[in-house]
């Protein structure tokens, strides 16, 4: 059977869903963490109308997830983010601030600045999560070695705010839940070793009660598709993604 389709993303809630976990989003993980815990991350980077098909799934069953938007038109969709934060989901900010303004800091806060005032327009935000931009050789993280998030009324950033050797992060970067060798900077330090490389794989743990009790899973939804034609066309776009991103990744650690 295809991974990585929305009947297989169905599989995996409903296994989540099956083992009683409590499905927070990453503001209420922060405030107030449940024992078992799972915290549904999605990165919009393309193809909003595919996080909004995850968020109308997640809906109809009672639970909630944390949607993060780049400021780019591929992924800022006024509508469509309106829709997504009145379902109950957390809205935040995905930035790339270093990478849009080639790595000057002070332009880049500005930039910060202006994207989150404008977001907050249309759903309160209290958490941001930096985007990657895997082209780029600026890291957005590197803007609060000057600058202060929490100065913005921001509570939290995933990939600083969380012990990921009591929380297990788990992502599809790279289209494949075993990509660490083709993320650049979707890493997180923690001492965990266990991987996994399929939906299946995942969902048979889950299934045997022996999935950790405090998860971050982190979904980039438009590689998620019933479709064939626009499953074969992502998958084939990743996997010379993947190669491009070993490259840069070998190349950034020689």
């Amino acid at each position: 059977m295809m991974d990585f389709t929305v009947q297989k993303y169905r599989e995996l809630l409903r296994a989540l869903i099956n083992s009683n976990y409590q499905f927070q989003t990453f503001e209420e993980f922060i405030l107030k963490p449940e024992k078992k815990s799972v915290v549904l991350r999605h990165d919009v980077d393309l193809l909003p109308k595919n996080s909004l098909v995850f968020a109308q799934i997640q809906a109809s069953k009672g639970i909630k997830g944390t949607y993060y938007f780049r400021a780019v038109p591929q992924s800022w969709d006024k509508k469509i983010i309106k829709e997504i934060a009145d379902l109950g989901h957390e809205i935040g900010y995905h930035y790339e601030c270093l990478t849009t303004t080639q790595g000057d800091v002070e332009f880049g806060i500005h930039d910060f600045e202006s994207n989150l005032s404008a977001l907050r327009t249309l759903s309160p935000v209290s958490t941001i999560c930096m985007h990657g931009s895997p082209l780029s050789k600026y890291d957005s993280k590197d803007l609060w070695k000057t600058y202060r998030y929490q100065d913005y009324d921001i509570i939290a950033e995933p990939y600083f705010d969380v012990d990921y050797n009591q929380v297990f992060y788990i992502t599809d970067t790279g289209r494949k839940w075993d990509g660490h060798k083709a993320s650049v900077r979707d890493r997180v330090n923690t001492g965990v070793t266990r991987k996994f490389h399929s939906t299946s794989e995942i969902i048979d743990v889950l299934n045997a009660n022996v999935f950790p009790d405090q998860v971050m899973f982190t979904f980039h939804p438009q590689r998620w598709n019933d479709n064939i034609i626009k499953w074969s066309k992502e998958l084939v776009l990743q996997n010379v993604k993947n190669v491009v991103k070993r490259h840069l990744f070998v190349k950034k650690n020689l």
